[in-house]
């Protein structure tokens, strides 16, 4: 029941037909008697600078999540954002302080790195190789070189991309051994599809799984089934692997805290979510 009182969270991009947010939160929320909701709210992006800051003005307004093709535009309209922001690039949510500023963090990367690190594998001191330096591929190198990776590899097919990345790590992470230029997989002990490839029927590997050791943790990024061809040959190499979808609903829990709201498990929330019900 959405009330006065209620605190209002959008989900802001366009268009919205495919989102699956509130189809997530809300359930949960509905189960745990947390007044807030989550409402799409479509934006065409020559609107959308002057729509955000007229939205932050509402006095039941909460916090925003940031879909496309907003996440890199929501940059130069905050007060204050991450470091996982800043590497990369972008931001998907967005919160009011109590002073004003508008707050931006970015947690896809976070969601992919509580997923492996759930899986029980150790992301500090790891070698990792990042395929795809877009937006999602950018967002995972910055919460890997977060948890303490020790060297982390970008390829993109756009080098400006890729170097672009790789400097703002640099930046952020002196330390951290970066490279680009490579989708070579041996010797990583985690490889990341972060490319669309797999999202179409006859799509090219995005790396070669035949290089990738047994040992290797992958993660893949593409979300249109749940095992993609990438996945199916890493499979039959014997690695662990990390579906697109673990991505999504591990990051969950960390927006939760973000807008200081209870917290919870990936498992309970696709437990309560209405995907395809």
């Amino acid at each position: 029941m959405i009330t006065g009182t209620t605190k209002l969270i959008a989900h802001l991009g366009y268009p919205t037909e495919s989102f699956k947010a509130p189809l997530i939160y809300n359930p949960y929320f509905e189960k745990h008697e947390i007044d807030a909701v989550v409402v799409p709210m479509g934006c065409k992006p020559e609107e959308y600078p002057a729509f955000l800051k007229s939205l932050f003005r509402l006095s039941n307004i909460h916090g925003a999540l940031v879909t496309m093709p907003h996440k890199i535009s929501t940059m130069a309209l905050l007060d204050e954002a991450s470091t996982n922001a800043k590497v990369a690039g972008s931001c998907n949510a967005v919160r009011l302080a109590p002073d004003g500023r508008l707050i931006g963090d970015m947690f896809d990367g976070e969601g992919f790195v509580r997923g492996v690190l759930r899986k029980g594998r150790k992301v500090t001191g790891a070698h990792a190789l990042v395929v795809g330096a877009g937006g999602v591929g950018s967002a995972i190198a910055a919460s890997l070189a977060k948890a303490g990776v020790d060297r982390l590899a970008i390829f993109d097919a756009n080098e400006v991309t890729a170097t672009a990345l790789l400097e703002r790590l640099t930046k952020f992470y002196p330390d951290l051994h970066v490279t680009t230029g490579s989708t070579d997989p041996s010797g990583f002990d985690i490889v990341v599809n972060a490319t669309p490839l797999g999202m179409r029927r006859g799509d090219p590997l995005p790396i070669d799984a035949e290089r990738i050791s047994p040992s290797t943790f992958v993660g893949e990024v593409v979300m249109t089934e749940e095992i993609t061809p990438f996945l199916k040959a890493v499979r039959a190499r014997g690695c662990a692997f990390q579906v697109g979808t673990d991505m999504l609903f591990e990051q969950i829990p960390a927006y939760l805290e973000f807008f200081d709201f209870p917290t919870t498990t990936a498992d309970e929330l696709r437990a309560v979510a209405r995907i395809g019900k």
